[in-house]
């Protein structure tokens, strides 16, 4: 085959390709949508009506919701909308860890909470009402972000009671410059509930689903998730030194910003 006929060729695969992946990746948000209505609608009505105790009760519901995330996982990666790998992934079989992750993507939530059980997070407030999130996160028992100064003591009696709660401190995704800047809501809680920290740093190449981007603007090449659970931080270091729990969170904060601009960075 004469070389620009090789060249031509491969370029049509490649179209074709990108053209699956698009139609690949719709089909993946129906899916996910489907199975929002599916929980709403019919999982979470028979759960209230059987199980009336509501700690079991939200166990299950969080069960079902990360056995849900696996299969959607399994699936993006089944259609070759993504790759993924996840690294220290033993460190997350553990009870009343407090997860701290950056958050370059939208589907960030969805990888964590397949993978972490007992899974407990702090959720926009709005998804009470959305179509397709409402039933879900309820039936879970999901931390809302209008909680106000009950915010912090709602996520500290989660961890004591066992849950592993997953907060993304920069409190929405990254911007596409890349830049985060934490806030200090996460390093409160670890401070006040003198819990270490469990940091997940979450790259991802070509970019795809960043702040901004629709669905369907997709990378040329599939995008390859690099997740990986680190060793945890010790708290003590920010709270043993007689300063009060304003400066520990702040200085924690400051810690966290370097920590993960340059573990980003590092596998940039």
């Amino acid at each position: 085959m004469p070389k620009g006929d090789f060249g031509a060729g491969v370029e049509v695969l490649e179209r074709a390709f990108y053209g699956w992946r698009l139609l690949a990746t719709g089909f993946c948000f129906a899916v996910f949508g489907i199975g929002g209505l599916f929980l709403r609608v019919l999982v979470c009505p028979l759960l209230n009506l059987l199980v009336w105790n509501r700690a079991y009760r939200t166990a299950l519901a969080r069960t079902m919701i990360r056995v849900a995330f696996r299969f959607f996982v399994g699936l993006m990666q089944g259609l070759g909308v993504l790759r993924y790998e996840i690294i220290g992934r033993q460190r997350l079989d553990r009870s009343g860890l407090l997860i701290l992750a950056n958050h370059p993507t939208l589907i960030d939530t969805v990888f964590l909470m397949a993978f972490v059980k007992r899974a407990d997070c702090i959720v926009k407030a709005d998804l009470q009402t959305n179509l397709f999130t409402r039933g879900a996160v309820i039936a879970a028992g999901y931390i809302f972000n209008n909680h106000g100064s009950e915010l912090v003591n709602d996520c500290i009696n989660s961890l004591e009671c066992g849950s592993n709660l997953i907060v993304f401190p920069e409190g929405t995704r990254t911007p596409s410059d890349g830049q985060i800047c934490l806030k200090r809501g996460a390093a409160n809680i670890a401070v006040r509930a003198k819990c270490n920290v469990t940091p997940v740093v979450i790259t991802c190449y070509p970019k795809t689903l960043s702040k901004g981007e629709k669905w369907w603007q997709i990378p040329l090449r599939p995008a390859t998730f690099r997740i990986e659970v680190k060793d945890d931080i010790e708290i003590d270091q920010f709270t043993n030194n007689a300063v009060s729990d304003v400066m520990s969170a702040r200085h924690l904060t400051t810690y966290l910003q370097t920590y993960f601009a340059e573990e980003i960075q590092r596998h940039a």
